[in-house]
């Protein structure tokens, strides 16, 4: 009997790495959790105050103004989602390679979502409303992501360690000495502590991960869920003005008023359909019982509205086209309803403005501002509104509940501020909206414009008789006309609709005999004051697109 032996091993050192795709899970878990929870308490607190929010404002808020206006322009009331979406896709991707750089050691995810949450502690201070409350969800959300990282970092390395190999002499051992019931290294507890053991804490990493993803989607639902609460109170508000006595209501829309059937819009646009663009990424919400409108500056006397003030005074409907400066030649960024609310300008010689007073300096609930010019507001025919309803319901969320400023004739930007919540009367050299800050105008009239809604660019027509139509607008002054015409040729007056009133828009059409081929038609409006649609093209920056539409199309 002979046993041979070599010389002793030293034992390899024990280790352990995540693999890479657990690595790179735990790092988008840690992260998701941070901003579920984040979420979750900024609905509970401090709504304004939500992490990932306060960042996306502040993407829009810093991002050069071509930027900007490229997404308004091309992707309309769908830019928010875009942005979301693209906030989300960005912030995974950065979770995820802090996650595989972590598969060693935990230092770069924890550096990864302490720079994460700083940032989102940092948008949040920054935000131009803020109260030292708004800090408590960024540091949850901060506190969180630490915690789960580091808690299923450290499940993943006991879970994935590897044992030492043994430093006992390689001795070949006689037949039957147990070498296949306890292993190569002969130890009995080799097995329970890479198997069993191994498998035990895997099934609990997985657990965790689990409870993790699914409390971190129901904080982030939830937080929202509770962010767009309130509609008790635009309920309650509907059934008010559903009872109100109404001083002055919009007449029916007659039938004559659009050309629906030929593709031009409805002259009504429902509320769902109705065009939206602001810098708010999450919806202001604010009971009417506690809203406040404080109207001071430069005025005799100081005055603070309370929503049961404006339902205390004459109500007024009145059906009126809106129209977004960013709205490109040919766009789509304008809409029709019936508003209800209260008249501004009776409100503001009440007030007792100052001579010299140029503007209305209006603030939202969220901190934007614009300014308004006072001599607009004051016009008699002007209609200026505080409103509160539309189209026979509260006005939506996303539309300025519970109280929004019209001022028929002006771009939105200068006129239309949602969630009013403070109106200064002042200078335009003592106070600066967000967007003259940012190049835009600081009078902003609404240009003549129309619009061609059929034939659309790129489609194909029958030869022979054709219909073409398409709206135009002018708000305050209206309708006169509009020209029509086909490869450059004459010009030939379009049928207009029935006018509903100068604030709104006007569909037309007319026909023209087509040849087979390629055709491009223009169109051109005039108003009653006989401003005629100018041909000079301009960009939507800085007080709004112009140039006649023209639409390319085959006839075939």
């Amino acid at each position: 009997m002979s046993t041979t032996s070599t010389a002793p091993r030293k034992a390899e050192p024990a280790g352990s790495e995540v693999p890479s795709g657990l690595a790179a899970l735990i790092g988008v878990l840690a992260v998701g959790a941070a901003v579920g929870l984040g979420q979750l308490v900024a609905a509970l607190v401090s709504p304004a105050s939500s992490p990932v929010l306060a960042v996306g404002n502040a993407v829009i808020n810093y991002s050069p103004e071509p930027l900007t206006e490229f997404a308004k322009s091309h992707f309309g009331t769908s830019d928010k989602p875009i942005l979301l979406s693209g906030m989300a896709v960005v912030i995974t991707l950065l979770a995820a390679a802090a996650g595989l750089a972590s598969r060693r050691h935990p230092r770069p995810g924890i550096v990864a979502v302490v720079v994460l949450g700083l940032a989102g502690l940092l948008a949040v201070v920054a935000a131009t409303v803020f109260s030292p409350l708004d800090v408590v969800a960024p540091l949850v959300s901060l506190g969180a992501g630490l915690v789960v990282f580091r808690r299923l970092h450290m499940l993943a390395l006991a879970a994935y360690r590897r044992f030492p190999v043994s430093a006992e002499p390689n001795t070949e051992l006689p037949s039957g000495s147990g070498r296949s019931e306890h292993g190569a290294s002969g130890s009995p507890h080799s097995e329970s502590r890479g198997g069993a053991g191994q498998m035990s804490r895997r099934n609990v990493l997985l657990g965790s991960s689990a409870a993790i993803g699914v409390a971190s989607l129901g904080a982030g639902t939830g937080g929202l869920l509770l962010a767009s609460s309130g509609s008790s109170s635009r309920n309650a508000v509907t059934a008010a003005l559903a009872k109100a006595t109404l001083t002055e209501r919009a007449p029916a829309i007659p039938a004559g008023a659009s050309f629906a059937e030929l593709g031009t819009p409805a002259f009504i646009t429902g509320n769902p359909d109705f065009y939206r663009i602001d810098v708010a990424l999450r919806i202001p919400t604010q009971t009417a019982s506690d809203w406040r409108l404080r109207i001071h500056g430069m005025v005799d006397r100081e005055t603070t509205l309370t929503f049961a003030d404006l339902m205390s005074r004459p109500l007024v409907e009145r059906t009126i086209t809106l129209t977004c400066v960013s709205n490109p030649v040919g766009g789509n960024l304008i809409s029709t309803a019936n508003f209800v609310g209260v008249e501004l300008r009776p409100i503001l010689l009440e007030a007792g403005i100052h001579p010299g007073a140029q503007q209305l300096f209006t603030t939202s609930i969220d901190g934007w501002n614009t300014s308004t010019p006072t001599d607009v507001v004051l016009e008699p025919d002007r209609g200026a509104l505080l409103a509160i309803g539309m189209n026979g319901e509260a006005l939506p969320p996303e539309h300025g509940f519970p109280v929004r400023m019209i001022v028929p004739g002006l771009y939105g930007y200068v006129s239309g501020t949602k969630w009013l919540s403070d109106m200064e009367i002042t200078t335009f050299s003592a106070q600066h909206g967000y967007w003259y800050q940012r190049g835009w105008s600081e009078q902003a009239p609404i240009k003549t414009e129309s619009r061609i809604d059929r034939p659309r660019a790129g489609t194909s027509a029958p030869a022979g008789t054709f219909t073409c139509a398409g709206i135009a607008w002018s708000q305050p002054s209206g309708i006169e006309s509009v020209e029509v015409r086909v490869d450059g040729g004459p010009w030939q007056t379009a049928q207009l609709s029935t006018e509903v009133n100068d604030r709104t828009w006007r569909m037309w059409r007319t026909d023209f005999d087509l040849a087979p081929g390629n055709h491009t038609v223009q169109a051109r409006a005039t108003n009653h004051d006989g401003v005629v649609q100018t041909e000079a093209t301009a960009e939507p920056i800085p007080n709004g697109a112009s140039g006649w539409p023209a639409t390319t199309f085959t006839a075939a």
